[in-house]
């Protein structure tokens, strides 16, 4: 029998409302939007933290703590946040690691994150649409430096590294830092598609066919998602849970000037899943299936 499949939300993104206009920014949009796709099914829920003065993102602390007290006070899901993008608007500064890391230090040891994002290795985000505008993209950097100090995090506090895989060499390269880190837990990998943004493969099934040999050769029994920016992962879906692999949806991943919401995407999402024969899972059962893979 199959064990139960996630389903995740990311409910903003870093895309603020110029790119993405229905996203929740302030506080109590966030925690609504959260409680409101949980109680469609999603277990787990990433969001970026938001200044509400300025509209643009600020990975503090101060504004993830209380936001994933609330949510966790109604429902029991998993909550996670990002990372600062640095170099980007949102950290105009260089960042070192620690910098990088520090709400993430401070949100594990308030009990408050079960798992972190740790994204091994660096990519170009360019849309198409802005290339012929003559909009230049951005560097989504992530130096080994960093990935190790993720990786540390994860191995002194046992919390989950959360790996993107933009590229195929994420992949190789996550698997062997995990290696590296003896007692982190298993990473989940979460193949990243799009079909509106120049960065690995479009969700096609092929796509996740080539993914899946390969982490079969790096890190064989890993847990896997489907997910992605400037996309919309129809048919992958079915394809993903016939294949053990668990989904992400929501309106950070969802192309550009969407005019849907969130929980229209986890309702959609749960529907296609279960029809492909999925029982969706709920938080504690994530956990055990992480503990599984700690094992």
């Amino acid at each position: 029998m199959q064990d139960p499949t996630w389903l995740e939300v990311a409910v903003n993104g870093p895309w603020s409302r110029s790119r993405q206009p229905n996203i929740p920014l302030t506080a109590d949009e966030i925690v609504n939007e959260a409680l409101a796709c949980a109680a469609e099914g999603a277990s787990i829920i990433h969001f970026h933290a938001y200044d509400e003065t300025t509209g643009r993102q600020r990975d503090d602390y101060e504004i993830y703590a209380p936001i994933i007290e609330r949510i966790r006070a109604k429902a029991d899901v998993i909550c996670y946040g990002t990372l600062p993008f640095a170099g980007s608007v949102d950290a105009p500064s260089p960042l070192n690691p620690a910098q990088r890391y520090s709400a993430v230090d401070q949100l594990v040891k308030a009990g408050l994150i079960e798992w972190s994002v740790v994204d091994p290795g660096s990519t170009n985000i360019s849309h198409y649409s802005d290339m012929v505008s003559g909009k230049e993209g951005f560097v989504y950097a992530n130096p080994e430096n960093h990935v190790r100090h993720g990786l540390m995090l994860a191995q002194q506090h046992h919390i989950t590294p959360s790996y993107a895989i933009y590229e195929p060499g994420f992949m190789r390269l996550g698997a062997a830092l995990h290696r590296a880190y003896p007692g982190a837990p298993t990473p989940i990998y979460r193949m990243m598609f799009s079909q509106h943004i120049a960065f690995g493969f479009p969700p096609e099934v092929w796509a996740l066919e080539a993914y899946l040999k390969l982490l079969a050769l790096e890190q064989p029994g890993a847990p896997w998602m489907v997910a992605g920016l400037g996309v919309d992962l129809g048919d992958l879906i079915t394809r993903a849970v016939e294949l053990g692999g668990h989904v992400r949806v929501g309106l950070e991943d969802a192309p550009m000037g969407n005019t849907g919401s969130n929980v229209a995407m986890v309702k959609a999402a749960r529907a296609q899943m279960e029809a492909a024969g999925a029982v969706i899972a709920t938080a504690a059962q994530v956990r055990e299936r992480l503990r599984r893979s700690a094992a």
